[in-house]
């Protein structure tokens, strides 16, 4: 069974088609493979089995019948923790939601159980979307599958972490700055953050509301277009949802590339780049030649200033945000407060981590009077210039490509220390979230250590069709996504 795991979703849809296999059966071993590994792991931090077992038997029903599957029907699939699912624990990994229970679906939930796609559980990640390395959950950390010693990425490092284990075949996660691309990177499979506003948010837990978005983490190009075909769409309940119909992303995979013009960003390819990353996305760049494509150096000269806009604005966002987590409606309340205030302050105190506290006190000040202009306008104001680099760019070439992150994993709590250090692992995946453009990680080789290198793909606003036509067609030049994490 656990070589049945190992598979596609492609390949898994159809053994379920052809009824070599029960959806029941299936989902089943995902939870046994969940039971063997994930102690050593910690991809999950709750496991939604009475849910994810009722859909399969819908799956199995309905293949009974005759009747035609949804996309995706019957494929096991991990929803990152700070997205709500009717009936289980929503925690975004912090001790303030430690207990609490979704009253309601979040749209993608919804459109996942319409599709009867199994949700084995909620995935463990840096608390409330804070950080890159996973470390920072209240509850335990993430384990990197290819090595158990380094970190996965954050922070969706729960949901790459259980793909890359063959835990679940499928995966959820939010990007706010990196936090789907850069775990894709790190656990050696494909992730993809789409352009702004191109999958609801409603029912996603906000850390910074002008940033984040929900995409797919997959082992193939292929199976992450299908799934964010079916996560896509327009939500009348999130107002910055783009009323657009879904396209169907797989139909243009296969799409002949000559021809195409292949930006290489040359801010990204030259100081604090490891040896074995330039490598790899020289062999990225060498690959596109061979596929007919014409490669260009392209300047980005406001990128440098990404860093400092990004940790304005999303700190900024994240303090307005998380001033609702208060101990008065719902979540953790300190059992020991004299007065209302004390409430107030000794809930958030005890509530959260000392990263999420950092990233509230850096965006209340930026927000503060006085500073306000200074800091929050001036970021805005540098973050218009970065997506004007971005559109001129794309006026001379159809997509760009990096490095998803200049190093490969490391060794947990190398960082933990240095926050300044965490923060720049973010260099390369920041400003497709400032731009609001479509961003893809896909497998691009391996360091010495044997430790998965990710290739970055951006491409313009809303083009996503070929973001995932020139990442198939690079992933196909080569073996790197077949190969799987030996744990």
């Amino acid at each position: 069974m656990n070589e049945l795991l190992k598979k596609t979703a492609t390949e898994q849809s159809k053994a379920l088609k052809n009824k070599e296999i029960s959806a029941v059966e299936l989902t089943q071993a995902a939870f046994d493979r969940i039971d063997e590994l994930d102690e050593k792991l910690g991809a999950f931090n709750s496991l939604t089995k009475e849910t994810a077992l009722n859909t399969a038997k819908k799956v199995d029903e309905k293949i009974a019948k005759g009747e035609e599957l949804p996309l995706l029907a019957g494929i096991p699939l991990a929803l990152k923790d700070n997205m709500n699912l009717i009936g289980s624990k929503t925690t975004a990994s912090s001790k303030i939601l430690e207990n609490f229970v979704s009253p309601f679906n979040a749209t993608i939930t919804q459109k996942l159980l319409d599709n009867l796609v199994p949700i084995v559980g909620k995935a463990n990640l840096d608390e409330f979307a804070m950080g890159s390395s996973n470390e920072n959950s209240a509850f335990k950390k993430v384990h990197n599958p290819w090595d158990l010693k380094k970190v996965p990425g954050g922070s969706s490092g729960g949901s790459a972490a259980s793909v890359a284990a063959c835990e679940a075949t499928l995966a959820l996660g939010s990007d706010t700055g990196g936090s789907i691309r850069l775990p894709a990177s790190f656990c050696g499979i494909v992730g993809m953050k789409p352009t702004y506003g191109r999958v609801s948010r409603y029912g996603l837990i906000a850390f910074a509301s002008s940033l984040d978005q929900i995409g797919p983490f997959a082992r193939s190009v292929e199976d992450a277009a299908n799934l964010l075909e079916v996560i896509s769409g327009h939500d009348p309940k999130d107002s910055t949802s783009l009323n657009l119909p879904v396209e169907h992303y797989a139909a243009s995979l296969k799409d002949d590339i000559k021809g195409k013009k292949v930006g290489v960003i040359k801010e990204l390819m030259s100081e604090g780049l490891s040896d074995d990353v330039a490598k790899a996305i020289q062999n990225a760049i060498d690959t596109y030649k061979k596929l007919g494509c014409e490669i260009v150096e392209i300047s980005l000269p406001k990128l440098k200033y990404s860093i400092g806009i990004y940790y304005i604005l999303a700190t900024a966002e994240c303090s307005s945000n998380l001033a609702r987590f208060d101990g008065v409606k719902y979540g953790y309340r300190t059992p020991d407060a004299k007065n209302l205030l004390e409430m107030y302050t000794k809930t958030r105190a005890e509530g959260f981590g000392p990263e999420v506290k950092r990233r509230i006190m850096l965006g209340t000040y930026a927000l503060s009077s006085g500073y306000y202009d200074a800091y929050y306008k001036k970021a805005q104001q540098m973050r218009a210039l970065v997506t004007e680099d971005f559109r001129e760019a794309f006026s001379k070439v159809d997509i760009l490509i990096s490095p998803t992150c200049p190093n490969t994993a490391f060794e947990l709590g190398a960082k933990s220390s240095d926050p300044l250090a965490m923060y720049l692992t973010d260099i390369a995946t920041i400003s497709a979230n400032l731009a609001g453009i479509p961003g893809l990680s896909v497998p691009a080789g391996f360091d010495k250590d044997g430790m998965p290198i990710g290739l970055q793909i951006l491409a313009p606003q809303l083009q996503e069709g070929k973001l995932f036509n020139m990442a198939y067609q690079f992933e196909q030049a080569h073996d790197y996504w077949k190969q799987l994490a030996n744990i």
